[in-house]
């Protein structure tokens, strides 16, 4: 049978791939598009199983990608949000300094995002004392903090399925339960093999996440990078105590490690999360504790560059799956921000995967890494803030296909 054929088909049905997908069918209404995603529904790894924070913009290195994609980003996906009627909770955040030796982080935090135009999204972008954090988060205690009134929470499963919706009306295909098997260039095709038949396309984008070192692989591209799969887990707090936090309270990350520590987060749909940690998942997709995957274990211990980051963060790696086994530990990172929160305030609650690359170095990649190779563009590493910044990094990667 005769390959179906399509102009662009991009790989992975989860927010990035979609916007990806509603950009290239408004820019090129004429063009086939083709989304081929292998669970049964979109936004089923990363993009559901995110705290569902619109980030600000304000830990990013000026200049680099992810600074210049997430304030534009943000009021993107604002307008976007308020266009189609979409749950949107502008509710702002503080990130609370709660050691001398935070005070230098806490200042550089405030350069970076006034340097990255976070006061462009709402008023108030600010250094506070405790008098006005207190007024902003009465439980929440610290010697100074950053107060960022322009981050919300949404729900970006909404609007990922909101997009998928558009495409459709915009004349392309979302096809779930298609799984991308291997790619094949033939000539000025590339042949992209699936577990519902093949499909030709003049262009390829690699948005598969988690698995994204993978396709790359198939599809011959030379990279130094694979993707470690990093869990974080969350516990919910009690209903009858979630008065305790009124927006969102984070902590001075370490500048060292590309994580936030962990924080307070309120839901769109209600309730109150606290977490994430991040420690290392033995699974690409494990969400509970005992998922286990020898290959994709094996994948990780067997790249040179894991035994590197491991050398340089085996105590920041210990402190994490401390906190994982021990909820007494867990409450005490989460004390330092809310001193009145015990350990029977919290319940268990969800947990989700977050597709960090790592290179043969050892480092962790800290911007969005997008690789251009030929007609196929390979997205290896955007996490966060890229739900934030999805529908500037769709535009961006259409760029690089029209060019």
């Amino acid at each position: 049978m005769a390959a179906s054929k399509f102009d662009l088909l991009i790989i992975g049905g989860g927010i990035i791939g979609l916007a990806t997908a509603m950009e290239a069918t408004r820019r090129f209404p004429r063009r086939k598009v083709l989304v081929v995603e292998k669970e049964d529904r979109v936004a089923a790894h990363q993009t559901g199983h995110n705290s569902g924070v619109l980030h600000s913009g304000l830990y990013y290195k000026p200049g680099s990608l992810k600074a210049k994609t997430c304030v534009e980003g943000a009021a993107a996906m604002v307008a976007f949000c308020r266009e189609h009627g979409l749950p949107l909770d502008i509710c702002g955040k503080v990130v609370v300094a709660t050691r001398d030796e935070e005070l230098p982080a806490l200042e550089e935090l405030h350069r970076r995002g006034t340097a990255n135009g976070v006061p462009n999204l709402a008023p108030g972008f600010a250094m506070i004392g405790p008098e006005r954090l207190r007024e902003i988060e009465p439980h929440s205690a610290g010697l100074r903090a950053l107060h960022v009134p322009g981050t919300g929470i949404l729900d970006y499963v909404v609007v990922a399925e909101k997009i998928a919706e558009i495409v459709a009306k915009q004349g392309g295909e979302v096809r779930t339960g298609t799984t991308a098997l291997g790619l094949l260039r033939r000539g000025t095709e590339i042949m992209v093999e699936t577990t519902k038949g093949a499909f030709a396309a003049r262009s390829v984008i690699n948005c598969a996440g988690l698995h994204s070192d993978r396709i790359a692989r198939l599809a011959g591209a030379q990279t130094d990078s694979i993707i470690v799969p990093f869990r974080g887990e969350y516990y919910e707090i009690v209903p009858e105590r979630q008065d305790l936090v009124k927006g969102l309270i984070y902590p001075v990350p370490d500048p060292k490690f590309p994580f936030l520590g962990v924080h307070f987060t309120r839901r769109i749909g209600g309730g109150v999360e606290a977490g994430p940690n991040a420690v290392l998942a033995f699974r690409r997709e494990g969400y509970r504790k005992t998922d286990f995957s020898f290959a994709d274990t094996m994948t990780t211990f067997s790249f040179p560059g894991f035994w590197r980051m491991a050398a340089k963060y085996w105590r920041s790696g210990l402190d994490e799956f401390y906190r994982s086994l021990s909820k007494r530990a867990f409450v005490r990172a989460l004390q330092r921000l809310v001193p009145e929160i015990q350990e029977s305030d919290l319940r268990p609650g969800g947990a989700g995967v977050r597709a960090q690359a790592l290179d043969r170095n050892g480092r962790l990649l800290d911007d969005f890494h997008l690789v251009q190779d030929g007609a196929v563009i390979h997205v290896l590493n955007v996490p966060s803030p890229a739900a934030t910044a999805s529908l500037v990094i769709g535009r961006k990667i259409m760029d690089l296909v029209a060019d």
